[in-house]
């Protein structure tokens, strides 16, 4: 496995699990069977549902804690300094652990839905700021933030995010928002890497996977990896877990990476952190 260095010190693996819609016993099951397999990097939020579930797998799991690094998020109706406070209690007691490795704010406020969301952003990342001083959150970061809000969010914060997770996938990588984290500092990881299904049957990546004994999925995978992207594929089958973490034996070239980075758009989910709730 291969890991990046965050703005703070902290390794990551490039490639993690995620576990969106992975509830009840299959969230459970999935996330031992995740980390019997070798990952090490689990993904969830409180939207998600799932927290409960994920903190029982990695009790089962018998992995040591340590070498587990657990991200959740806060949920964008919980922004706000008190709020921040209390939802990251929740997210801690529904995990059952100690402290939380890696915390997120979902999505940010915005001028759609806060008079001021300017403010709302930077008093929920006060109250961060002040979990991460007591120990309690390793490493802090946002989800689907744009430049417009990262540079309100700087103005005031004593701390820069380490992170920053956003829709990324052939068809839809946002590339201006990449080359702004990159020059802050702010490693990026992507979120629906697979473009909600829509990469298969896609005539240059079913070639490339042609051409690299590959499958479509570790094609686009081992795109993402490329960009310097830590990545966090979702699935339930033991099968597929095991094909997302063999992506590392092959390269891409220049070439094939401009040609994928060229796709038309595809797959991409309709939300817009300035828009929220609305879709286009």
């Amino acid at each position: 496995m291969e890991h990046i260095t965050l703005n703070d010190g902290q390794q990551i693996p490039l490639l993690g699990f995620g576990t969106y819609k992975a509830t009840d016993a299959e969230g459970v099951e999935s996330v031992q069977e995740a980390l019997r397999q070798g990952y090490r990097l689990l993904d969830t939020a409180a939207k998600y549902g799932n927290e409960e579930q994920v903190g029982e797998g990695i009790r089962r799991s018998g992995i040591p804690r340590e070498e587990i690094i657990v991200t959740t998020k806060l949920w964008r109706e919980g922004l706000g300094y008190a709020q921040t406070k209390q939802a990251f209690a929740d997210s801690l007691s529904k995990l059952g652990l100690d402290y939380i490795d890696i915390y997120l704010i979902h999505w940010p406020a915005n001028a759609k839905n806060y008079t001021n969301w300017q403010q709302v952003n930077a008093d929920a990342w006060r109250a961060m700021e002040e979990l991460q001083a007591e120990g309690k959150i390793k490493t802090i970061g946002v989800s689907n933030f744009w430049p417009e809000h990262l540079d309100a969010l700087l103005q005031t914060a004593r701390v820069v995010p380490a992170l920053n997770q956003i829709e990324f996938h052939p068809g839809y990588w946002q590339p201006e928002v990449v080359a702004y984290c990159q020059e802050k500092g702010i490693a990026i990881e992507s979120w629906s890497p697979l473009a909600r299904g829509k990469v298969f049957g896609e005539p240059l990546l079913e070639s490339l996977a042609k051409k690299h004994h590959k499958t479509v999925s570790q094609i686009c995978l081992r795109w993402v990896i490329q960009h310097a992207v830590s990545v966090i594929p979702k699935s339930t089958s033991a099968a597929r877990m095991a094909e997302n973490l063999d992506v590392f034996d092959f390269s891409l070239s220049d070439e094939e990476m401009l040609a994928i980075d060229h796709l038309p758009q595809m797959g991409f989910s309709g939300e817009l952190p300035n828009q929220w709730p609305d879709r286009v």
